[in-house]
């Protein structure tokens, strides 16, 4: 059963201005490993975090470097939670969040589902 679903674009070009202009920025939204990345990268990821928080029906509980997004050996992204935020999850009936995420022509998307049963 689909529990939520969430979806998020992100303007690549004004996410580098922001990240610019407040540089505590990264550490607040990302894991060190996250942060070591390309910016196009953390753009589609900050999308995926903000999709996760939709599918989720908010961010109560939620933690930004609770969240970081992993990629299995094909490249397939995939949500890796701790924390509370793994428990939000949990306490939701969520078993299985499928995400997707690509960057192109200046801007960054995510689309998450959530799927378990309803808790």
């Amino acid at each position: 059963m689909i529990i939520g679903t969430g979806i998020d674009l992100v303007d690549i070009a004004r996410f580098e201005r922001s990240v610019v202009r407040t540089p505590g920025l990264l550490p607040r939204l990302f894991t060190d490993a996250e942060q070591q990345l390309k910016l196009r990268s953390l753009a589609a990821r900050y999308a995926a975090k903000e999709a996760l928080i939709k599918a989720l029906g908010g961010s109560d509980g939620v933690y930004w470097t609770e969240i970081e997004i992993g990629s299995e050996p094909s490249g397939k992204p995939h949500f890796v939670l701790s924390g509370s935020t793994a428990a939000v999850v949990a306490e939701r009936g969520i078993t299985a969040l499928h995400l997707s995420m690509s960057h192109d022509a200046g801007l960054a998307i995510a689309y998450v589902v959530a799927e378990g049963i309803q808790a």
